[in-house]
């Protein structure tokens, strides 16, 4: 006789995982302090040196080791049990925060220290990204996997929505305060990490070759799904992302000032997760495959509609419904990633999808930019929406088993792909 549903009820409820609670409060304190450190970090180099030019270096010193590191930080999250290394990164992450802080309190601070400090920040995140995100499925069941990925996803949000302005609103009282909240958030962040508890198996220890560091790489070639999902995820972001231009919207096609410029940047974070929150509660049972592509092109469809408004309300509605189909595409994807991949890889292809994530983002930007000084803003913004409409199109056509898949938890049907990874 099968369980009735109340005796199925604890297990799909996520409250009833304690080390999933954990992860999530351990998640939302770190993101709300690297939120926080951001904007402090971004106002105190430009305080200091009055240079556009510097609040770049602030970008490259994070994306240059979360790219030369991904493949190392992979293997290793394969290799050691991956709480330690989120914890080790954690730890690392506030050491570098209570120095900004103590420097800053004590008037010895400058912008290479700045730049050093961030830069460790940026590679104890690239050590801490492929183990955080493996770290998920070994937290709850694979029927509720998606469920936990949108309310992780919701921490991230919040994270983004609200982080900024306490962050904006200590700084009033200087950066060194931001930096000691920052570095109180993360020692929360890392105890909670430090009390999780699950069970898994030992890892298998190999020792670091190219092959091994570039397993990742074969398994996803192999695995055709997983290949469309991730790189639906690079060209669609590459071509559609217009928040790099939000600014030239604000002011010049809006006609708005700092606040309307505000309102257009929460937007799309309000949208992601509002339905991060819907997807918490409510399971995508089938034809996942097609909701997916669907909600890429809605992407692409509130890009567009985003591109040719003149109105400051409906622009905040394209971006919120841009911000919502994205929330739902990235809970397909990123579930589908983790279920069609198995433990012992995890760590080495979120490694890959890392890659594939921060370039799509850090060359979406510059994509936004460049095209945006050759034809304006708004054609550029028209043609990355049309863009993306056809990578939706191309990549039905090219991942038939992706578009007709209807749901997310498939078994492998053999272990032959892993065997040619490995």
């Amino acid at each position: 006789m099968p369980p009735s549903p109340r005796a199925t009820a604890p297990e799909s409820s996520l409250l009833q995982h304690r080390a999933f609670v954990a992860f999530w409060f351990s998640r939302v304190c770190s993101g709300f302090g690297f939120q926080m450190l951001s904007v402090a970090v971004g106002w105190q180099i430009y305080a200091i040196t009055g240079r556009a030019f510097d609040l770049g270096l602030i970008g490259l010193v994070q994306f240059i080791p979360s790219v030369l590191l991904a493949l190392p930080a992979g293997h290793v999250a394969d290799q050691y049990e991956r709480r330690r290394v989120v914890l080790t990164g954690q730890v690392v992450e506030w050491i570098a925060i209570a120095l900004l802080a103590a420097l800053t309190l004590l008037g010895r601070i400058h912008e290479i220290g700045i730049l050093l400090l961030v830069f460790a920040i940026g590679v104890a995140k690239a050590f801490e990204a492929p183990s955080m995100q493996s770290l998920l499925p070994a937290l709850v069941p694979p029927a509720i996997l998606p469920r936990a990925v949108a309310v992780s996803g919701s921490a991230f949000q919040m994270a983004m929505i609200l982080g900024p302005a306490i962050g904006g609103l200590l700084y009033v009282a200087g950066p060194g305060v931001v930096y000691l909240a920052a570095a109180a958030l993360y020692l929360v962040a890392a105890t909670m990490m430090a009390r999780l508890r699950y069970e898994q198996a030992p890892p298998k220890r190999e020792p670091a070759t190219l092959e091994t560091l570039f397993a990742g790489v074969h398994f996803i070639r192999a695995r055709k799904d997983v290949l469309g999902v991730i790189s639906l995820d690079l060209f669609a972001v590459l071509l559609g992302g217009a928040t790099a231009l939000l600014p030239i919207f604000a002011r010049d096609v809006l006609h708005t000032g700092p606040w309307g410029l505000g309102l257009l940047r929460a937007a799309p974070a309000v949208g992601a997760l509002l339905m991060s929150l819907w997807l918490a509660r409510h399971d995508l049972q089938r034809r996942v495959g097609m909701i997916m592509f669907a909600s890429v092109a809605g992407f692409g469809v509130g890009t567009l509609v985003f591109a040719l408004s003149t109105a400051l309300w409906l622009s905040l509605a394209a971006l919120f419904m841009l911000g919502a189909f994205d929330m739902v595409s990235m809970v397909i994807r990123g579930s589908l990633v983790q279920l069609d991949t198995p433990d012992a890889m995890r760590g080495r292809v979120n490694a890959v999808n890392s890659i594939f994530i921060n370039t799509s983002n850090q060359l979406g930007e510059f994509e936004s930019g460049m095209l945006a000084a050759w034809l304006g803003a708004v054609n550029a913004t028209v043609l990355g929406g049309l863009g993306t409409l056809v990578v939706v199109g191309l990549w039905m056509a090219m991942f038939p088993t992706l578009r007709r898949r209807q749901k997310l938890h498939v078994e492998p049907a053999g272990a032959e792909p892993v065997a040619e990874a490995l």
